[in-house]
């Protein structure tokens, strides 16, 4: 165990009626998108990897076009995305946009937003790019084998006007649970991992191969883009006597700062891009280590500085990103919801700590997902209901439900989110982004942007944003097996 310190769709009706919805996107208005737009095909299928260093073989894997982390989409601000995806497995499968505001009908949950993409089959996804920034791609059908077996890759939307750098570079971070003959283990899925902290691997890769080092120059600057592409594991990096300054987090970019107690600590599906200036020595190394589990720390990587300079300091270019066009949320006059996550192991205990509430719906609320539980045995009959996690005292079965949260459209929203349980959480919020306004009651420094917030344990976070983008939404925990136990809940915005 490991303790951190801190009504379904038919194909045919699904796509009549996504060409309707994708022909109007609700958020900022297109400029002659269609002079724009880019196209991609992508392939879902079984492939191989080499992710164990030699001697071990290649480990057998489910991915995108075979390669390891998919092929990276780049497009730029403004344009518009067509990706026609090939379904070559043998299930059903889904691909949603990690962090990017698309239409309800392009976020690819399976029977809320599409018709899964059945073996054989194709579906052509099509948006704008509103926002810049680092974003991600990933099944949401199964995706605690789909995404856990390999099936993920980096879209990246390029700044019209980008920071200035020597270097840009995507670091894909994922882990892996592998026999000692490097073939992968079969047990997605389980309850253990469910009901404690998820699947976390025993082999880390940096896009999808185990790193011995590397390359960089003295006087270099790297922008680097980070994406957590692990099932469970929660990344807390610490870059050795380098100062990374942070300038963006999920992709919305944030006031250029040094993490806090100088480790990047990223959740599943959290990205940052950091400006990383080269400054130790010629023919020097700096390991980066992970040091997010208290005991259980490794050197992910070594930096191996080149002999050869490429200058003798770090340059003193500008590393402010520019906005994008967020509509900014008005807590003052915001309607509140109140909504509280609840158990997996040692459910009832924390539970127990913090009094027994599961929290009320919340004023402007409404659906089905609502209420007190009142007391500790309230929390012990939903542990016997068969669930294993809980939003509002509701374990989720399935991506179709009530929902739990109606969000009047183009207002103000503060949702006041409260973890009841004794592990993190890195809960996504589908088809928009939030400021992150304050945990436990203090205001954040930055108020940063995400779609996806980590929360502690016992920790009290307020979130808030416009809820300018209409349709039937997912929020959930992205610790993958959480999400399937349970932890899963769908907001409407209308």
């Amino acid at each position: 165990m490991l303790y951190p310190r801190v009504p379904a769709l038919t194909r045919r009706t699904f796509l009549a009626s996504a060409a309707a919805v994708s022909a109007g996107v609700v958020l900022p208005p297109q400029s002659d998108a269609a002079a724009g737009l880019r196209e991609f095909r992508i392939r879902a299928g079984p492939g191989r990897a080499q992710i164990a260093p030699e001697p071990h073989g290649d480990t057998p894997i489910w991915c995108y076009d075979g390669s390891l982390p998919g092929p990276e989409i780049r497009i730029r601000l403004g344009e518009r995305l067509r990706v026609a995806v090939e379904n070559k497995l043998d299930e059903e499968t889904t691909v949603h946009w990690h962090g990017l505001r698309v239409p309800n009908a392009m976020d690819g949950v399976p029977h809320l937003t599409q018709a899964p993409i059945a073996p054989g089959e194709t579906f052509a996804y099509e948006f704008d790019a509103v926002d810049a920034g680092t974003f991600w791609y990933h099944p949401h059908h199964r995706s605690f084998e789909q995404v856990g077996r390999g099936l993920y890759g980096p879209l990246i939307v390029e700044e019209a006007d980008p920071v200035r750098v020597d270097r840009e570079v995507t670091w894909v971070l994922s882990d892996w649970r592998l026999t000692k003959t490097a073939e992968m283990r079969e047990d997605f899925g389980n309850r253990h991992d469910m009901m404690h902290n998820g699947r976390v691997g025993n082999t880390v890769t940096i896009n999808g191969r185990v790193r011995d080092v590397f390359q960089v120059r003295k006087g270099e600057r790297i922008r680097l883009r980070l994406i957590n592409a692990a099932n469970a594991r929660i990344f807390g990096l610490d870059f050795g006597n380098h100062q990374p300054a942070v300038i963006a987090l999920d992709g919305q970019p944030v006031e250029p700062h040094a993490p806090e107690g100088g480790l990047v600590v990223l959740g599943p599906a959290m990205r940052a891009d950091l400006i990383l200036d080269m400054t130790a020595d010629a023919g020097s190394r700096v390991s980066v280590i992970d040091r997010f589990y208290e005991g259980l720390e490794y050197r992910l990587v070594d930096l191996a500085y080149s002999d050869n300079p490429l200058r003798q300091a770090a340059p003193d270019w500008p590393v402010a990103l520019p906005p994008n066009p967020l509509p900014e949320p008005d807590p003052a006059s915001a309607v509140r919801h109140e909504v509280t996550f609840n158990g997996g192991m040692m459910g009832a205990m924390v539970m127990q700590e913090m009094g027994g509430s599961m929290g009320n719906r919340g004023e402007g609320s409404s659906g089905a997902m609502g209420g007190s539980m009142g007391n500790l045995g309230g929390t012990m009959n939903m542990m016997h209901s068969g669930g294993i996690w809980f939003i509002n005292g509701v374990a989720a079965e399935g991506h179709v439900m009530d929902p739990m949260l109606t969000l009047a459209q183009d207002k103000s929203h503060v949702i006041a989110m409260t973890n009841a349980t004794a592990w993190h959480h890195p809960i996504h919020l589908h088809g928009h982004s939030f400021r992150v306004i304050s945990r436990n009651g203090k205001s954040t420094r930055h108020r940063e942007w995400q779609d996806t917030v980590l929360m502690s344990p016992r920790e009290r976070v307020e979130i808030a944003f416009v809820a300018d983008n209409p349709g039937d939404w997912m929020l959930h925990c992205h610790i993958l097996e959480h999400q399937a136990a349970g932890m899963m809940g769908v907001f409407r915005v209308a």
